[in-house]
C-alpha cells in the first residue's frame, strides 16, 4: 500500500529524515540538500492511536518502537485501510510529536495543497538538537 508519511511538527519530520540519512554512516552526509514541505490535506477519518499504550494493546513492543521493525505496524495500517480509514495518527519514534500516515488510495491527491516550503539547514538543526 502506498502512503504519505509525515509529522505533525517540523522537527519531527526533520528528525525522521535525519535518522534515516544517518543510519549506517560514520559521517553525516554534508552535501545533501532537502526541503521541508508543509501540506494541507483533508483526511475524512484517520485512526488515532495517540500513545504507546494503544499501540502495545495491538501488539507493538514499546521498547523496540524506535527500531525498524515494520511488520506489526504495517499490519495495523493494512487493517485500518481495510476498515475504511484514510490514514493513521501515531506517536513518532524519533520526536515528541505525532506522525501522520495517509493511505494514498483513500486521499484525493488533487486536494493536497502546499502551504510552505523551507530548506532544511542540517548544520543548524544538528547543532541545536544534538
Amino acid at each position: 500500500m502506498s502512503v504519505l508519511y509525515g509529522a505533525a511538527e517540523r522537527d519531527g519530520a526533520i528528525a525522521e529524515i535525519h535518522f534515516h540519512l544517518n543510519r549506517g554512516q560514520s559521517v553525516f552526509p554534508s552535501r545533501m540538500s532537502h526541503d521541508l514541505f508543509e501540506l494541507s490535506v483533508e483526511a475524512k477519518e484517520a485512526l488515532v492511536l495517540a500513545d504507546m499504550d494503544q499501540l502495545e494493546k495491538l501488539g507493538v513492543e514499546s521498547g523496540r518502537y524506535r527500531e525498524l521493525l515494520y511488520t506489526r505496524t504495517q499490519e495495523i495500517g493494512a487493517a485500518a485501510a481495510f476498515l475504511g480509514f484514510d490514514g493513521l495518527i501515531v506517536p513518532s519514534a524519533r520526536w515528541d510529536c505525532r506522525n501522520i500516515i495517509l493511505f494514498l488510495n483513500a486521499v484525493d491527491l488533487e486536494e493536497v495543497r502546499t502551504v510552505s516550503v523551507q530548506p532544511v539547514d542540517w548544520k543548524e538543526w544538528r547543532r541545536s538538537n544534538s
